[in-house]
């Protein structure tokens, strides 16, 4: 069992009988909702009580994040990342999400859904229909009033005596100024503080955070005037003022570069580290140097929580600097700078395909996925030309991460709208291209795959050429015309010469179709001394995706040639590497072929189990299992094999316990190469 449950980085305190509520509400129905004011400490509740009721779900925890979401648009492809589905085809996302939940026995947290309450209620309404084993814990502002839906009130916390309100302060107020005591003074002028913020932890936590600059006495007498001053000045919900006018008073506290930066801050979408605040928010009077000492600033003052290098702003901070930011007049700005920024990343990320960094640049592309989508449908509306570049640049990524429906939708909307020819169009085309031959559609394949051959060749750079070979090539492969596609290989690698990292690294993609060819024609000796020579530019370069799949081709090979132990080493390297990459595609191949090694060496009932654990996660994928043609009747021949060597009911009972495991259990399984108990 496998859960994603957010770490709690500070102390919790009190609401055990809220607690005790949620796992009652838990037990007795599919859908319970915590509901409450801003800052009333929704998301922290959600966090422990899932916690508590995580060993009650065979398939985990699973928690997503709404709240960087902007829109209802990525909403399904959320929940989907947060579950671990990565479709990869042409069906509707919202069927693929519910078969792939369909048996699972889960609890999946919903985090923030008030500005998202009619796409939350349809979603929620689908998937509790065709998955009768789901839970569903959400948190909102307000009920999502679906059928079935069990409320929970969260309220602010007790104020009166020795109260939790107070335990509460008291620790935070250590935290911002360590090895402070309160005295009698202190804790009644604390106590008093807690009770003119109703017990909102967030008002409290702002309040604490000033203690470092200000005696518990003041910050008393600061916040007493201000709520006297605006009690009979506004028609809010008095929970809502009280929240309202802590978070200004905190805002009273920053200095002016801390306010400004506070409001830049809130275009990101996401958790941010130090060189992105830098990226986005600088300029004018806020310089460099000044975005990182206002960082801490804001820090220090609980407007901005942090965990090790990565930063993120609570909802309601984030409403009230985005008001700020259209007073000041620099929405535009804003978006403007944070689109320049992502762009970056994505010219970055893909200059930095081969190399030693590869890794860490899917990680980033992987982490940065809503305040990059943020960014393209910024550019899509102001500056078509970087956003076709954008697509472009970040397509093969997201490919390779899971995200085919988005790829493909943000690539035609950038094709349809930016310029008509250029190596920028050259580059979104292909994305567009391998995005519908994953997808299975190999007909679009194969005719955008001529299509960019011929913008290729008007744009001048081998890139181009080379990117069109690859697609045109796998797609003759995927069809099952191996000679077409060592044709187009062989072709474009004798008519271009590796200039750039970058048309190196598409030259390597070049050489895996010939290695891929060579196998499917049965020229196994030449495919296994193709593969090795790539294997080794690989490795010179670090590059992990291409050789990821040389493994698992000389895998094939070596099973082909009836080398079994051979093939499990180069699949579980395979594997690994796939690992590495987040690649659930890649993976659900590995295991095919691992399993296929492992029959054939013998071991049926590991096999069988290992089989079980590719049948995971091609649901992942949404395919049935898949493969260039040749790997079908090996795959079969070793799955008769494995049932012949431990009979058809002691394969059976391995394969179930294959589907059963967690997708992550049953990998390790595999690249531990034992059975586990």
């Amino acid at each position: 069992m496998v859960s994603y449950i957010p770490e709690e980085t500070t102390s919790f305190v009190g609401r055990k009988a809220e607690l005790d509520l949620i796992e009652h509400a838990l037990a007795a129905g599919r859908l319970t909702t915590l509901t409450g004011s801003g800052g009333v400490g929704k998301t922290r509740l959600a966090v422990r009580a899932a916690g508590r009721a995580e060993p009650g779900y065979r398939d985990g925890v699973w928690w997503a994040d709404l709240a960087p979401l902007h829109d209802d648009g990525l909403l399904l492809a959320t929940v989907s990342d947060a579950v671990g589905l990565s479709d990869h085809t042409l069906r509707m996302p919202m069927d693929v999400l519910c078969e792939w939940l369909a048996d699972k026995q889960l609890l999946l947290v919903l985090d923030s859904c008030e500005h998202l309450r009619p796409a939350c209620a349809h979603l929620l309404g689908e998937i509790l229909t065709t998955s009768p084993a789901l839970t569903v814990l959400a948190t909102s502002r307000q009920p999502l009033d679906i059928k079935g839906e069990q409320v929970v009130q969260v309220e602010p916390l007790p104020v009166e005596g020795d109260s939790d309100a107070l335990t509460l302060f008291r620790e935070r107020a250590a935290a911002a100024a360590p090895g402070t005591a309160l005295d009698a003074p202190g804790t009644a002028a604390a106590a008093e503080i807690c009770r003119r913020l109703e017990g909102i932890p967030l008002a409290i936590e702002l309040a604490a955070a000033g203690t470092g600059r200000h005696t518990v006495e003041e910050i008393a007498l600061r916040i007493g005037s201000r709520l006297d001053l605006l009690a009979d000045a506004s028609i809010r919900p008095r929970r809502h003022r009280t929240l309202r006018t802590t978070i200004g008073w905190s805002h009273e506290l920053c200095t002016p570069l801390e306010r400004l930066l506070w409001a830049r801050l809130t275009v990101l979408r996401g958790d941010f580290d130090e060189a992105v605040a830098g990226e986005v928010c600088a300029g004018g009077p806020l310089t460099g140097d000044g975005v990182r000492t206002a960082l801490r600033g804001l820090v220090a003052k609980s407007v901005v929580t942090h965990d090790g290098v990565r930063h993120r702003m609570l909802d309601t901070i984030r409403e009230y600097g985005r008001m700020w930011l259209a007073e000041l007049g620099e929405e535009r700005a804003a978006a403007d700078r944070h689109a320049a920024c992502f762009l970056r990343l994505a010219r970055n990320a893909h200059a930095g395909w081969t190399g030693d960094d590869q890794i860490s640049w899917y990680h980033r592309i992987a982490d940065s996925h809503a305040d990059l989508c943020a960014a393209l449908d910024h550019l899509l509306a102001h500056d078509t030309a970087a956003a076709q570049e954008m697509a472009g640049r970040i397509g093969f990524f997201w490919c390779c991460c899971g995200h085919l429906p988005q790829t493909r939708g943000y690539a035609q909307r950038a094709l349809d709208v930016g310029p008509d020819r250029g190596p920028h169009r050259t580059r979104a085309l292909w994305v567009l291209g391998i995005c519908v031959m994953l997808q299975g559609d190999y007909p679009a394949a194969e005719r955008i795959g001529e299509e960019c051959v011929r913008a290729a060749a008007d744009d001048g750079p081998d890139e181009g050429v080379l990117a069109a070979a690859y697609l045109r090539g796998l797609t003759h492969l995927m069809t099952g015309r191996p000679e077409l596609s060592l044709q187009v290989a062989a072709r474009v690698l004798r008519s271009t010469e590796a200039g750039t990292p970058l048309e190196s690294a598409y030259r390597l993609r070049c050489h895996l179709i010939t290695v891929f060819a060579l196998t499917g024609l049965g020229r196994l000796d030449e495919a296994a001394e193709a593969a090795v020579v790539l294997r080794a530019a690989c490795e010179a370069q670090d590059e992990c995706w291409t050789r990821s799949y040389v493994d698992y081709q000389l895998a094939l090979i070596a099973l082909l040639q009836g080398r079994a132990d051979a093939a499990a080493v180069h699949a579980r390297s395979m594997l690994a590497g796939k690992h590495r990459l987040r690649d659930s595609f890649g993976i659900a191949l590995g295991l095919d072929i691992l399993a296929a090694a492992v029959a054939a060496q013998g071991e049926g009932a590991y096999a069988a189990r290992v089989y079980g654990t590719g049948q995971v996660y091609w649901r992942m994928v949404g395919h049935p299992q898949r493969g260039t043609p040749e790997l079908g009747p090996l795959r079969e021949a070793c799955e008769r094999q494995a049932r012949e060597s431990v009979g058809d009911a002691a394969y059976q009972r391995a394969f179930d316990r294959g589907r059963r495991d967690s997708a992550e259990a049953g990998l390790a399984l595999a690249l531990q190469g034992e059975l586990l108990t």
